[in-house]
């Protein structure tokens, strides 16, 4: 077999051309698939037969971290946004999406999701704190931009060594590219779903100013200093 070739692209190509023959095969004979590609189907049928065991769980567990259920939907329907990124880059690179790509995928999809928890706990934290909804989505947001992409960006680059493989070379096509994309869609969809699920309304009003126990005004719980030559409320006149 050439170099860089997998058996299932060769027996879909073969499988293509045996279409006429097939169809003038006398009764009693028949052409069966082996090999690698049987193998394949085999896994595929292990690996869907626990399918519902597995997202059973995994509502399990997302439901104990999240304990809502709008937040277990709004993550679930931000978890399918690599599908996007993954599907591109392996028609860019002609990966076949076979059993090793699957299994990226998976993994993939709960990446996205982990990405979701921690934004959605961000958020939770800073309204906590007494923070707005509104500026909670947006604060939430902006602090964990830049560790949501530097975790991604480490596990692409980690990926690259596997792209030269034959066998695994599909996983990390997928990974790389469904993580490169669902990244920054999750980071500016997932604040935008979260607004509309949970209705929050952008503040009209400017924070008012509240007097701390020193007598200087704060501003959202923050000590604001006196411009020049304007005097505190406990200096003289």
């Amino acid at each position: 077999m050439a170099d860089g070739v997998q058996a299932p692209d060769v027996t879909a190509r073969i499988l293509t051309d045996l279409k006429a023959l097939k169809a003038e095969l006398p009764p009693g004979y028949r052409i069966d698939t082996g090999g690698a590609v049987e193998e394949s189907e085999k896994a595929n049928g292990a690996l869907f037969a626990v399918f519902p065991v597995m997202i059973a769980v995994m509502l399990t567990l997302l439901m104990v971290q999240v304990q809502s259920f709008k937040k277990l939907f709004l993550v679930f329907v931000i978890s399918p946004l690599g599908l996007i990124g993954a599907v591109s880059a392996l028609l860019l690179f002609h990966a076949p999406f076979g059993f090793v790509a699957l299994l990226g995928v998976i993994a993939l999809a709960g990446m996205d999701m982990r990405n979701s928890v921690i934004l959605i706990d961000q958020i939770e934290h800073d309204t906590a704190s007494g923070m707005s909804p509104w500026d909670a989505v947006v604060e939430s947001s902006v602090r964990r931009a830049r560790p949501v992409v530097l975790t991604a960006a480490t596990a692409i680059l980690a990926m690259i060594p596997l792209t030269r493989s034959v066998f695994w070379g599909p996983l990390a096509i997928a990974i790389m590219g469904g993580l490169s994309v669902a990244t920054f869609l999750t980071l500016g969809n997932l604040p935008a779903l979260y607004v509309l699920l949970f209705r929050v309304k952008q503040p009209t009003d400017p924070p008012a100013l509240h007097s701390g126990t020193n007598g200087r005004a704060r501003r959202g719980g923050r000590p604001v200093c006196p411009r020049a030559g304007e005097r505190t409320a406990d200096e003289p006149a």
